[in-house]
């Protein structure tokens, strides 16, 4: 049997032994893996940070008095960085996954993926000085 035939024989194979949930199973499955998820973050001191910045900044909008759509800004944008947190985090286990010597490649993933999640930050914080000082 030749290479590729075989490799295709394994793959079909692999997919036929992974049971793929659908209707109500599915929206459990998915609900499960977010939280996993979830957990995996909270490991992670940055997103704890992040998660008492959220505290601190709900605390501050209450004391200048923020509106509801200044309020909603703000978690939007927190919501956000959460996101963008995690897919820094993926991108940093599967560099150290696929390549756990030091690379310039691998330098440069993780390095773009701070870079994105520093740009939330500031406009997390460009956004909650507006909120409190304007």
């Amino acid at each position: 049997m030749a290479e590729g035939a075989r490799d295709k024989a394994a793959d079909e194979q692999a997919a036929a032994t992974i049971k793929k949930n659908t209707g109500v199973a599915h929206f459990f499955a998915a609900a499960r893996y977010s939280f996993q998820g979830f957990r995996r973050l909270i490991g992670e001191s940055a997103f704890r940070h992040e998660l008492l910045a959220l505290a601190l900044g709900l605390a501050l909008f209450a004391l200048v008095g923020a509106s509801l759509a200044e309020y909603v800004g703000f978690l939007v944008l927190m919501l956000v960085l959460f996101c963008i947190e995690a897919i820094n985090t993926a991108i940093e286990e599967l560099v150290d996954r696929i390549s756990p010597e030091i690379s310039t490649v691998g330098r440069n993933a993780k390095d773009l993926g701070s870079f994105s999640v520093f740009c939330l930050l500031v406009a997390n914080g460009v956004y909650a000085g507006y909120v409190v000082f304007f």
